[in-house]
């Protein structure tokens, strides 16, 4: 298969996706706005063609696009999501026919174009593994707002795998100079350049903390508990009175959550999800521990240290699979922790990619000697202190989007999210 073929497959096959995601709204569910923090699901079908026009058709050929007025709309910057449901979106038939008509202006673009061009947005197919990894993320987000929405998307949950008991211990990382990001030429800009970064010795939980972990640390008063919060969580703590993650609920005794319209009880196999930073930060001080930065993150995932060298993936070189990592959106929760002994990193960490996005005590700012490319709204409006780094992708995250040196952001402050974490400790 040449490359101008393979583009056209990963197109393809990531609009089939988003496509199959929606299929099971009714109109009312696509196109209502079931939440300040996320938009109607509609926008986020029409946003990727307008972000396919963008660059896969004005940016390459400097055609113009086929509505302005339309673009503004479904751009993310001019407007955001707590506007998105006063604007006048297009109808589901009318999405599909604008995607229709962005994608045959693409593919015979594709045709025309020389992908060995030195031209950085073409060479190796950069520009068209943006959108395809652009999509692929929006259909997690999708994923996101359809948990929030009222009614029944799926019938039952599929069935998790087997998982052999474990000792919950930790790993320990030795001190010293280690590589950090990564210098292929590939999206996204927020992951180069490749640089080294000295770490003290640590040690990091060899599995994600989980829910019967968890509900240790909330019988033992853990919301309630204000020497184990900082002042901005336990301001979260008081301001929100959760005392528990979300989506979780009380009947008599017993514990439950709701997953896409089926209630289920918790399952203390599984690793914790749907809790923000703060959450995380208070159990970790808990626990005696804390959270670990995103460069020991990295390092735990991702160093082999027989070889001297980073992993694109936590086993090795080779694609994620249904055997190595829980992800692609096949099972709708998180796999309980010891279920993939064969994606385990060379250090012995598990299931570090898949499951849930895990937290870190890292804010979101710029490697050394970044450069945005090729535009600056992905990654650096969002640097700074108000936002966290998240690591290793979650069982909704699409295997493109899935690889060691991978950064996601969000608010400490955010739960819809399918985030959990693991915890650290300083070494000797």
């Amino acid at each position: 298969m040449d490359g101008k073929e393979r583009i056209a497959r990963d197109l393809e096959e990531a609009r089939r996706r988003t496509v199959r995601l929606l299929r099971p709204l009714d109109d009312e569910q696509l196109t209502t706005q079931h939440d300040p923090l996320m938009s109607p699901p509609v926008w986020d079908y029409a946003h990727v063609g307008a972000f396919e026009e963008l660059w896969l058709v004005r940016a390459l050929s400097g055609a113009p696009v086929l509505d302005d007025d339309l673009l503004r709309v479904y751009d993310a910057i001019e407007t955001p999501r707590v506007v998105r449901r006063h604007r006048r979106l297009l109808d589901r038939a009318e999405t599909e026919s604008y995607l229709a008509r962005v994608r045959r202006r693409a593919l015979a673009l594709l045709e025309e174009v020389d992908l060995g061009s030195d031209d950085p947005l073409l060479r190796g197919g950069f520009v068209y593994d943006l959108v395809v990894q652009h999509e692929q993320q929006h259909d997690e987000t999708i994923l996101q707002t359809i948990q929030l929405t009222p009614g029944r998307y799926l019938e039952e949950l599929p069935p998790l795998p087997a998982a052999q008991p474990r000792p919950h211990d930790m790993v320990e990382v030795a001190g010293g100079t280690y590589p950090i990001g990564t210098d292929l030429h590939e999206p996204y800009d927020n992951e180069h350049p490749r640089h080294l970064v000295e770490l003290s010795p640590y040690a990091i939980d060899r599995f994600l903390v989980t829910n019967g972990e968890y509900l240790a640390f909330m019988e033992d008063g853990g919301y309630r508990r204000r020497e184990l919060w900082s002042a901005e969580g336990w301001e979260w703590n008081q301001t929100f009175g959760t005392g528990a993650p979300e989506y979780w609920f009380r009947r008599g005794s017993t514990w439950l959550t709701t997953c896409f319209g089926c209630e289920v009880p918790v399952d203390p196999r599984l690793p914790v999800m749907h809790v923000c930073f703060f959450e995380a930060e208070a159990y970790a001080r808990w626990a005696g521990k804390r959270l670990p930065t995103e460069f020991e993150w990295e390092v735990a995932a991702g160093w082999d240290p027989d070889r001297g060298r980073q992993r694109r993936y936590p086993w090795g070189e080779d694609p994620p699979t249904p055997a190595r990592a829980n992800l692609d959106q096949r099972l709708f929760r998180p796999a309980p922790v010891g279920a993939f002994p064969k994606g385990a990193s060379a250090l012995g960490c598990e299931q570090m990619l898949g499951d849930v996005w895990e937290w870190t005590s890292s804010d979101f700012r710029p490697y050394p000697g970044f450069v945005a490319y090729p535009y600056r709204e992905y990654s650096e409006p969002f640097f700074g202190d108000q936002f966290k780094v998240l690591r290793g992708g979650s069982w909704a995250t699409r295997p493109g989007v899935a690889r060691v040196s991978f950064r996601n952001w969000d608010s400490r402050l955010r739960r819809q999210i399918f985030a959990g974490f693991r915890c650290a400790v300083d070494g000797s």
